[in-house]
């Protein structure tokens, strides 16, 4: 109730200190009552008199604390109670009774000591008094009777209320949680580093191709090829991106929404279903494992977020191709594309790129070739693709409207290395390697894209004259020599030094040795040629002064001990030891005889018919390459391929170029650099091409007639190991040199072996099987292209042919020239032959005389044992020179082309050759 308004300080109300002990009711505590006394502002005194009381702006509270007189107790409990002051202009309530008389003013001080509470100054303001209670005490202004201002406990929830929580409850949960999310993510994203490409996804396949961009092979553990997105088509692209996420360019990395939709959809038994973008299976297939695991889920979640800031969505669709899985061991869509259709991924068109779309949803359910009765849920979602790329406007409803399910191709079994890709695969690798351009670590890593100088059609025209005129003919079962028989092949572009076709062997997964690169066989008389280009390029002449050409004559007796050669006694055998008189060169190089070219080696010096040599492309270390004349007979070890090198410096009139079998190479679409072309004259035009001029003898009525097969101008050798361990035959025309060897080895020991018997024949020579796969495969390589002559700068006289023999006229001695002895016609003939290398190191031994020794092994070679000479007879029975140094007399029958007595020689060919190699002894057919 408020306060009476008067000149009254306090309420009707005593203060408890004026109350007497006998008044209060005896308890064993005492009760401290604070009491709030509400002064006039500005006066410590009421006003009185007949003044209406005026407005009290403000009033004064004043706590006062009123003892009891017992002694305090323990506890005492303390009430506040609020006490109005009379304020001007209030008038009592009706019934109220009279006014009291106003009680006697306190003063500050003892108001003060009375309360325990310092008296105010006049200067703080006063608080404006306020009812207070419920008047549960008695009091209009009093507090509760239990306390004063506590506001009542909260009912206990009870029964079924219990169970839920209260709406603060939920609002509480909900922001903890958030806060919770949102420092979980802040922790994750902290934490959470994009890791380097995982081992799978790094891996890739080496692609070999043809010239013509064409497959030829691919080489490595994992069938991928990586790619740039503009060499994917763009209908590949929008398949992808209407199979697995239409939206790509425009969201964000993450789709929240769809990964809980995908949990819902898996939770309710739908199947498992992917929420992922393509950023987040892209990060799983090239960062993560594919494990399904809420660790892998999670980081896969961050790093996408992070990837997304740090690439572009082009990047991103890029690796994403490359490293998304489509079945049969494809790996990335060209890969992919290879396999299903056999093309590359830019030439993808929509039907077909739809289809390699829906492979990735399920690739081992969705082969419609291997899983036939799979294939209606297949062409569902190809529609699915093809519907996707119509709504997002990639594909014309028109287009869409006639388009038929394409059928991919029947699966073929990886057949890797097999056939002739494996030689080829193994000769790119020892050029990279031997070039420098890669190391053998490099190409183990795979990744690259290697274009070969390989021209598919040429190559197919190789392997196809090979299975012709060789394999089909052999007859392993009834002929033991058959199962001997390989071959090795290698054709070069002589303007461009590109080699355009090789021929390894039968197969790489059965013969893992090269026949084209493989260098343990004897050239034979394949080398022959260089030593007459030597002798054209140096000006050489003959033991009698007379300038060599191939008009001039040599002495071609068979077993003709060597002029000029100061290394020892060498005496080599012709094949069949057949003798030709005075021939001349061009004859000689026909028939391949033996005698002459191992003079002429003698008249040039071995040193410049090796340096020769190496000019024109054979290797400087090839083994047995030894400057003895017996280097004229091919006794060098060099690879078909190496040959085919030089012979096509011939066929370019001596210029030598940078022989190649890689056309480009990439990795990850950055070219690697190659190195340029060198190219420079190696030997004189004129040489080259005098030599040529005798090579075309060889084809039109040497031993290589079979050459002429190929239709078009041919120029060629053909040759023979020793022992008839291998047959050659290297030959050429203006636009191709090919070199083709069919060699014997045993298949169990790897030991070389005659060829005897093979094919059904007695001998395998140069001119037989070697001969007519050059034909074939010259012939079909070449089909379509005119045919061109020779375009020949000759050596003064060159373009006159000689007689080929020429008969006696005068005595004379024999000394290996044109103006030599006197000899009769050829003792067993001239019919030509293969003119392989044969007892070429044999002593000449006369056919009356006394047989040679045993030879005897020493420095690198053997020894010769001296003996009677056997040259020529004279009419007058006087002494010939034999050629022996210090060797005896010889004596001879007229006509007899050279069968002596039996010498006397004294050389016991003690003097070592260059490099302590002694000329050969033991026996050799040409």
């Amino acid at each position: 109730m408020p306060a009476q308004s008067g000149a009254k300080e306090a309420p009707a109300e005593k203060p408890p200190a004026a109350k007497s002990p006998a008044a209060e009711p005896p308890a064993a505590e005492s009760t401290q009552v604070l009491r709030r006394v509400s002064a006039s502002a500005g006066s410590a005194k009421p006003r009185t008199g007949g003044d209406k009381p005026q407005q009290v702006p403000e009033s004064t509270q004043v706590l006062r604390r009123v003892k009891a007189d017992q002694p305090p107790p323990a506890e005492s409990t303390q009430v506040l109670r609020r006490v109005n002051a009379p304020r001007s202009g209030d008038t009592p309530e009706p019934g109220a009774g009279a006014p009291k008389a106003p009680a006697a003013p306190v003063a500050p001080a003892a108001a003060a000591a009375a309360t325990g509470v310092p008296p105010r100054t006049p200067s703080e303001p006063t608080a404006t008094p306020q009812a207070s209670g419920n008047g549960s005490d008695g009091g209009e202004g009093g507090g509760t009777g239990d306390g004063g201002g506590k506001k009542p406990k909260r009912p206990r929830r009870t029964g079924w209320r219990r169970i839920f929580p209260t709406w603060r409850m939920v609002l509480g949960t909900f922001v903890l949680g958030v806060l919770v999310i949102i420092g979980l993510l802040f922790l994750g994203y902290s934490m959470v580093q994009i890791p380097a490409a995982n081992a799978l996804a790094t891996k890739q396949a080496t692609v070999y191709l043809y010239a013509d961009g064409s497959q030829l092979a691919r080489d490595g553990e994992v069938n991928r090829e990586n790619v740039g997105l503009a060499q994917i088509a763009k209908p590949a692209q929008h398949a992808i991106l209407a199979a697995e996420d239409r939206d790509f360019y425009t969201e964000s990395a993450v789709d929240p929404k769809a990964m809980l939709r995908a949990g819902w959809n898996t939770a309710l038994g739908k199947g498992k279903q992917s929420g992922s973008t393509i950023t987040q299976q892209y990060v799983k297939n090239y960062y993560l494992a594919q494990e399904q695991t809420v660790t892998r889920k999670a980081k896969e979640f961050f790093i996408s977020i992070k990837l997304d800031r740090e690439k572009s969505k082009n990047e991103i669709l890029e690796g994403y191709l490359n490293t998304s899985y489509f079945g049969r061991n494809a790996y990335g869509i060209q890969a992919a594309a290879q396999a299903y259709y056999g093309r590359d991924a830019i030439d993808l068109d929509p039907a077909r790129a739809a289809y390699l779309a829906a492979l990735v949803n399920a690739p081992s359910e969705y082969d419609v070739v291997a899983h036939p009765e799979n294939k209606p849920a297949a062409l569902a979602r190809w529609n699915y693709v093809l519907d996707g790329m119509v709504a997002k406007g990639w594909l014309s409803q028109s287009d869409r409207t006639g388009m038929k399910f394409p059928m991919p191709k029947e699966q073929t079994v990886s057949t890797g290395m097999s056939g002739q890709r494996g030689y080829l695969v193994e000769a790119v690798k020892q050029y990279l390697v031997g070039h420098d351009i890669l190391t053998k670590d490099q190409l183990a890593a795979g990744g690259y894209r290697i274009t070969t100088t390989i021209q598919r059609p040429k190559q197919n025209a190789f392997v196809k004259a090979v299975n012709d005129q060789l394999i089909s003919k052999l007859d392993k079962k009834n002929r033991k020599a058959d199962t001997y028989v390989r071959a090795g092949g290698a054709s070069i572009d002589p303007k461009t030094g590109k080699i355009v076709a090789m021929y390894g062997g039968i197969d790489y997964v059965k013969q893992y040795t090269n026949g084209a690169t493989r260098g343990d066989y004897q050239v034979g008389s394949t080398f022959k040629p260089f030593v007459f280009t030597s002798a054209v390029q140096n000006s050489s002449s003959t033991q009698d002064g007379q300038r060599i050409t191939p008009n001039t004559y040599y002495d071609g007796t068979n077993k003709r001990l060597v002029q000029g050669w100061s290394g020892g006694r060498y005496n080599p055998e012709n094949e069949d030891q057949k003798s030709y008189g005075q021939i001349t060169v061009r004859k000689a190089t026909d028939l391949s005889v033996n005698a002459v070219y191992a003079q002429m080696a003698a008249d040039v010096t071995g040193d410049k018919v090796k340096e020769t040599a190496i000019d024109l492309g054979i290797p400087a270390d090839t083994p047995d390459l030894y400057p003895s004349p017996s280097i004229a007979l091919g006794t060098a070890n060099a690879s078909v391929l190496e040959m085919t090198e030089a012979y096509a410096t011939l066929a370019n009139h001596g210029r030598h170029g940078t022989y190649t079998i890689i056309e480009k190479i990439s990795k990850d679409n950055v070219p690697v650099e190659l190195p340029g072309r060198q190219t420079k004259q190696a030997v004189t035009r004129e040489a080259a091409d005098t030599t040529t001029s005798v090579l075309k003898s060889v084809v039109e009525g040497g031993t290589a007639t079979a050459a002429q097969a190929a239709g078009r101008p041919a120029a060629g050798k053909t040759g023979t190991a020793e022992e008839d361990t291998a047959a050659w035959f290297a030959g050429y025309t203006p636009d191709l040199a090919t070199v083709v060897s069919v060699m014997g080895q045993d298949p169990v020991t790897a030991k070389h072996v005659p060829l005897y018997g093979a094919l059904g024949v007695a001998r395998m020579n140069g001119g037989g099987p070697p001969t007519e796969i050059w034909a074939q495969y010259t012939r079909d390589a070449l089909r379509g292209k005119p045919a061109a002559g020779f375009d020949l700068q000759l050596q003064p006289g060159a373009d006159v042919v000689a007689p080929s023999t020429r008969p006696s006229s005068s005595p004379g001695t024999d000394a290996g020239q044109s103006n030599g002895g006197t000899t009769g016609t050829p003792s067993q003939g001239t019919t030509p032959t293969d003119g392989g290398q044969g007892n070429g190191g044999a002593t000449g031994a006369p056919s009356q005389g006394t047989p040679p020794a045993d030879p005897t092994t020493t420095g690198g070679g053997d020894t010769t044992t001296g003996g009677a000479g056997g040259g020529p007879a004279t009419t007058t029975g006087g002494p010939a020179d034999g050629g022996a140094t210090n060797g005896g007399p010889g004596g001879g029958q007229p006509g007899t082309g050279g069968t002596g007595g039996t010498g006397g020689g004294t050389d016991q060919g003690t003097t070592g050759l260059p490099g302590g190699f002694v000329a050969p002894q033991t026996a050799r057919r040409q």
